[in-house]
């Protein structure tokens, strides 16, 4: 954006909407470098391939309510838009849902496990995680890429640890420690270690399947969520 000129060459009067999931002070410090007359937006987006794929992504989105309404209706094209606050925010917002996620992530193949280790049968276990406390989006939209054995190649663990990461930026405003986020951040690593960077980002679970030998394929019509229509 400032080094190969294309913050530059946007023109006063228009919006640039950044749509990447970044540090919330490197949106602000871009912001800050912009021409004059351009505004600034931060909309990370979540909801995976399926939902760019089905127009289902939420967005959240931080700038100036002025500029914010101005490109409600374009991004609302894209799903459902969420106003977090100025400018930065956005991301904030979205690396604490990706926060959330990849503790979930990282604790349905720990849940797996324990229930296989003890008896249960996987698909007997995975109705009752959704049919009870357990249940979560990673238990339903991510299960099955545990149970077909790709771990969800669209989302590589190169991005789970980068967004980790990007936490511990905003963890230090927090002034006592995250022991959850922490966990975490070393299960993603120790998957990454192992798999390398490009592999999917449930091989969180894949770890403990082969530590612990214990498989968790499913039988299943397990059509691939980036496949989804």
């Amino acid at each position: 954006m400032v080094g190969d000129g294309a913050l530059d060459a946007v023109e006063p009067g228009a919006v640039w909407i950044d749509l990447t999931t970044n540090r919330a002070q490197l949106v602000r410090d871009l912001a800050a470098a912009a021409p004059a007359g351009v505004d600034v937006v931060d909309s990370p987006v979540t909801g995976a391939v399926d939902g760019a794929r089905t127009g289902k992504l939420t967005l959240f989105v931080g700038g100036e309510p002025t500029v914010r309404d101005r490109v409600r209706p374009t991004l609302e094209q894209l799903g459902l838009v969420i106003d977090c606050g100025g400018l930065g925010t956005g991301n904030v917002v979205k690396l604490v849902t990706n926060q959330l996620w990849f503790v979930a992530a990282a604790a349905l193949g720990e849940g797996f496990a324990t229930g296989l280790a003890n008896g249960v049968d996987l698909a007997t276990l995975w109705a009752a995680i959704k049919a009870s406390v357990g249940d979560s989006f990673v238990a339903r939209h991510d299960a099955p890429s545990i149970f077909a054995g790709h771990y969800d190649p669209s989302f590589p663990l190169d991005l789970c640890v980068k967004d980790l990461g990007l936490l511990a930026d905003l963890e230090a405003e927090v002034g006592t420690d995250l022991p959850m986020t922490a966990a975490a951040r070393q299960t993603f690593q120790r998957a990454a270690d192992r798999y390398g960077l490009a592999a999917g980002e449930l091989h969180v679970a894949r770890r403990i399947e082969d530590d612990a030998g214990l498989p968790m394929r499913l039988d299943g019509d397990w059509t691939p969520h980036w496949e989804a229509q």
